[in-house]
């Protein structure tokens, strides 16, 4: 699930609350990171939380192309 609060990461959609963004995620992806080397360095997230960013960029580019 991604979230969105004022006060946190200035605002950036985060992972379920948490303060990973779903743009750390994108960034981590666009360098070459696997998803499983991700999940290793970040024992809080799931494959869903990747899963979830992906489509909330999906999402947003629908929406404001």
């Amino acid at each position: 699930m991604i979230t969105i609060e004022p006060g946190k990461r200035s605002g950036k959609p985060c992972i379920r609350g948490i303060r990973i963004t779903v743009y750390d995620i994108l960034e981590y992806l666009a360098g070459g990171m696997t998803e499983a080397e991700i999940l290793e360095d970040f024992s809080e997230l799931t494959a869903q939380d990747i899963k979830a960013c992906l489509a909330f960029a999906a999402d947003y580019n629908l929406t404001f192309t």
